[in-house]
């Protein structure tokens, strides 16, 4: 009864890894279409991997992370860990989704993809510093 249960809510990590493909995807501005058809999957398939409802088997993986350009433990960085283990559990990896929640918004993204292109390290200092003061004001 209980492995019935389990197969409807997806694994955590199943979860971060279709974030973190979702995450890369938006940020070189493919579609789900796009990274489908260069898999030979469709873009139903592409959501559900995202979701975290159909997880990435090993091989798919290795050619998501080719497609995307990024290393396969690009997909595991922040990702809930095993309590039992020691390692860095849910409440700590959802600290550091707020970056993730962030760069897939439009706003963050056109944000993002913009500042990278400023090359003067006091330019960026100095929007750093406009951000932050206009999140203070705000409070």
């Amino acid at each position: 009864m209980t492995s019935i249960v389990n197969k409807k809510k997806p694994n955590p990590i199943d979860i971060h890894v279709g974030s973190r493909i979702r995450l890369r995807r938006t940020m070189l501005g493919m579609s789900q279409e796009k990274l489908g058809e260069a898999l030979g999957i469709t873009f139903q398939q592409i959501q559900k991997y995202e979701k975290g409802t159909n997880r990435v088997g090993a091989s798919r993986l290795q050619n998501i992370s080719s497609i995307l350009n990024v290393p396969v433990s690009f997909f595991f960085e922040d990702a809930p860990g095993d309590p039992s283990t020691g390692q860095p559990g849910a409440s700590e990896a959802s600290s550091s989704n707020y970056v993730v929640d962030f760069l897939s918004s439009s706003e963050g993204l056109q944000l993002n993809r913009a500042f990278v292109k400023i090359e003067d390290p006091k330019v960026r200092r100095k929007i750093v510093d406009l951000v932050k003061a206009l999140a203070a004001d705000s409070e």
